[in-house]
């Protein structure tokens, strides 16, 4: 994890009222020339600032669409922030307010892993495999899916992105969450035991022969989120008993026990929309980022809604950024002062990892 962005004193000395007002007058002051960025995950404290909100995938577009923009401020995390980096023209600024908002997940996949991974199995001569990775991994790690004619997807064009690469290959390494990939293909038709393993990066060819896998469509890279391995079957035995009434909507990064015995699963923008649609008087139990289900069930107060999981479920490294954090961005950019936490991933790295972005950008869901 990157180093925890240390504050100023002046910035933490200053009262809540007082950080709030200095991010509206420095907004004001300097109009379309500053973007803020907020993902679904973040606080509120940070989201009511935000001049956008929205998932992976709707942030990268919104990024790429700041023409006028000289700084994007991104509250996300870091692999975020180097895809508004990539995708944005490079006299606009991306930023993000602390550099220890990474993403554990992210971290299962390391670039030089994967490249190990991939030069084993083209030593072994195992052919037709196209690269899919979800959004959540390193700019080192999409590069190299860039550069061997792979793809990005997000929890909402996932299907698509895999119908995409399947017309181009023989196999799918599909990286670093083995639920989503798991999840996905098994709603497109793909079985679970036949069709797809799970790829161990510490051993070689992930643990498998040569011959295993000529025989699989799909590899599952042995990867998952932290947030999203808080919800178990049990949890939803309890409301199903206690609560026969709720339905039960999950996140497809859940495992696929959870998913199979849920109502509903789909992106954070399917969640979103789906509770924005149910009837008044509905009840909810909700199986994604805490922060995202708290905000629902605030502003949809017609409707009973709370998470899966009654402990917390907040995303620690996401929830890094706070609402000081943004004001000290903000006023650095004011006073003319270098921008802070700058994301910049190098052109080297930049040319194969945009490959595979506008691979994804091109796939109409």
């Amino acid at each position: 994890m990157s180093t925890p962005t240390i504050l100023p004193d002046e910035i933490r000395s200053l009262t809540d009222d007082q950080a709030h007002a200095l991010i509206e007058n420095v907004k004001k002051k300097w109009g379309s020339k500053i973007v803020i960025l907020g993902h679904h995950y973040q606080k509120d404290e940070v989201i009511v600032h935000s001049d956008f909100t929205g998932d992976s995938l709707k942030l990268a577009k919104i990024a790429k669409e700041q023409k006028a923009a000289k700084h994007i401020i991104f509250c996300g995390v870091h692999f975020m922030a180097e895809s508004a980096d990539m995708l944005t023209d490079g006299a606009c600024e991306v930023c993000l307010p602390d550099m220890a908002a990474g993403c554990d997940m992210a971290d299962m996949a390391d670039a030089k892993d994967l490249q190990i991974a991939w030069d084993d199995a083209t030593h072994e001569g195992l052919e037709g495999i196209v690269p899919v990775t979800y959004i959540n991994s390193t700019a080192a790690l999409k590069a190299i899916v860039g550069r061997n004619g792979g793809i990005i997807c997000t929890s909402s064009n996932a299907k698509a992105v895999v119908k995409w690469a399947l017309e181009r290959g023989k196999h799918i390494l599909f990286l670093p969450d083995q639920h989503l990939g798991r999840n996905i293909c098994k709603a497109m038709g793909f079985d679970h035991n036949k069709d797809m393993l799970l790829w161990d990066p510490k051993k070689y060819l992930g643990g498998h022969s040569a011959d295993v896998l000529k025989k699989t469509k799909i590899w599952l890279w042995a990867g998952h989120c932290p947030v999203h391995a808080l919800f178990t079957v049990h949890q939803i035995k309890r409301i199903r008993e206690t609560n026969p009434e709720t339905k039960i909507l999950v996140h497809p990064e859940c495992s696929m026990e959870i998913v199979d015995v849920s109502d509903l699963n789909g992106s954070t923008d399917f969640i979103i929309k789906t509770i924005q649609a149910a009837p008044a008087g509905s009840s909810w139990a909700i199986g994604t980022e805490k922060n995202l289900v708290d905000r629902l069930a605030k502003d949809n107060p017609d409707k009973k809604i709370f998470s899966l999981n009654p402990y917390s479920c907040a995303c620690g490294t996401m929830n890094r950024i706070s609402l000081k954090h943004l004001a000290w961005v903000m006023d650095c950019i004011d006073k003319g002062q270098s921008m802070p936490n700058r994301i910049q991933v190098p052109p080297s790295i930049a040319k194969d990892a945009k490959l595979a972005l506008d691979r994804m950008m091109s796939v109409v869901v």
